[in-house]
C-alpha cells in the first residue's frame, strides 16, 4: 500500500484536476462516443441513484443521467422500479416545514400512509414482471447493468413481498439486494437470501461498530455488507480498510463519499478523513470484485449542477486508480 504523503500528494493533485472537471459523457455534440464505462483498471465504480435526489428519479432519468456520466453500474431503488411497472404511487405530499397540525390531520395523515402501503403490497403479490424484464433490457442495451437494487423495508416485508423482492432482483440481473443493517432483519431475510440465491447487502451508519457486523452474517451465507466507507469513518473514527479486509468475501458493494472524523461532515472526495485512495488501491490490489459505488451527498455549489459533481467525483475515483 501507498504511504500517507503519496496519500496526500494524490489526494492534491486529484483535488485540483476535479475543481476542473466538466461532465465525462459520452457524447460529444450531440454525437455518441461509446457506451458507458465506468470499470478502470479493473475496480468497477458505479453509483447509488441517492445521489440524483435533487433530479426527477424517473427509472427513464436515471438511465439518461447515467449515460451522460459514464457511468455502466447502478445500485438503483425500489420506488422508480416499481412505478416504471405500474405500481401505485406511494408518494405523498408532506406540509410545509413548520406547519403545526392538528391531532386529526396527523390521523387523516396516517390512515392515507396506510392504505398506499396496503395498496402497494397488494400490487407487489400479482405484478406485470414482463415490465421488469423491459427495464432491464432499456437499461442493457445502453450498456448499463442494474448491480444492485434497494428497498429499505426488506426487513419488514411479508412472506410474499420478500420472495416478489428477491425475483425483481433476479430479473433485472441485480446480484443483490440493499437495506438497513439490524440483526432482526438479518435474521429475517437470510433465508429468502439463501433461498434465491440473492445477496442482501447490509447498509451501516454511523453508529455501527467492529462487533455490528458478524451477527447478521451468521444468518445466512447470502447475507453481506453495503459498506459505507464515508459513515465509518465520521461514526467511528477508524480506518475502513481492516474491516474490507476481514470480510472482503462477504461484500456486496462499497459507497463512496468523505467525510470527517467525529460525525463530521459530507464534504468533496478527497477533502476529509476517509481513506479513498487507499480503499481503492487495495480493491484493485486485491482484485476485488465488489462495486465501489459513489453516493453523492454534498451540497451542490450554485455555480455547478448536481451532474457536473458527480462527474468531478467519478474523475477522482478514474484518476486513482489510472
Amino acid at each position: 500500500m501507498k504511504g500517507q504523503v503519496t496519500r496526500r500528494q494524490f489526494i492534491g493533485t486529484t483535488a485540483a484536476a476535479a475543481a476542473a472537471c466538466t461532465i465525462v459523457a459520452p457524447y460529444v455534440l450531440g454525437q455518441r462516443r461509446s457506451k458507458p464505462n465506468s470499470n478502470f483498471n479493473g475496480v468497477q465504480i458505479g453509483i447509488n441513484v441517492y445521489s440524483f435526489r435533487a433530479l426527477p428519479m424517473t427509472a427513464d432519468d436515471i438511465l439518461d443521467y447515467m449515460v451522460k456520466l459514464g457511468i455502466n453500474s447502478v445500485e438503483h431503488r425500489n420506488p422508480p422500479i416499481e412505478e416504471f411497472a405500474g405500481a401505485p404511487s406511494t408518494q405523498f405530499t408532506r406540509p410545509p416545514r413548520g406547519t403545526k397540525l392538528t391531532e386529526e390531520q396527523r390521523a387523516e395523515m396516517q390512515a392515507a400512509r396506510k392504505t398506499q402501503a396496503e395498496e402497494l403490497r397488494k400490487w407487489r403479490l400479482s405484478p406485470p414482471w414482463e415490465k421488469f424484464r423491459e427495464l432491464r433490457r432499456k437499461y442493457n442495451n445502453e450498456g448499463i447493468d442494474i448491480y444492485i437494487v434497494k428497498f429499505p423495508e426488506l426487513g419488514t416485508m411479508t412472506d410474499g413481498e420478500l420472495d416478489y423482492a428477491f425475483n425483481v432482483a433476479k430479473i433485472l440481473g441485480a446480484k443483490g439486494i440493499t437495506t438497513e443493517l439490524s440483526e432482526e432483519t438479518a435474521k429475517r431475510v437470510g433465508p429468502f437470501a439463501d433461498k434465491h440465491n440473492i445477496m442482501v447487502g447490509l447498509h451501516n451508519h454511523t453508529k455501527a461498530t467492529p462487533q455490528s457486523f458478524d451477527a447478521p452474517l451468521s444468518y445466512g451465507k447470502y447475507n453481506s455488507l453495503n459498506f459505507d466507507i464515508g459513515h465509518w469513518v465520521a461514526g467511528t473514527n477508524l480506518s475502513p480498510l481492516p474491516i474490507i479486509q476481514k470480510y472482503h468475501s462477504r461484500m456486496l458493494s462499497l459507497h463512496i463519499k468523505d467525510r470527517k472524523v467525529n460525525n463530521g461532515p459530507n464534504v468533496d472526495l478527497g477533502q476529509g478523513d476517509t481513506p479513498l485512495a487507499l480503499v481503492l488501491w487495495m480493491m484493485q490490489r486485491e482484485k476485488y470484485q465488489f462495486t465501489a459505488d459513489i453516493e453523492y451527498e454534498v451540497r451542490t455549489p450554485e455555480d455547478s449542477d448536481v451532474l457536473n459533481e458527480i462527474a468531478k467525483q467519478v474523475e477522482f475515483c478514474r484518476e486513482a486508480l489510472t
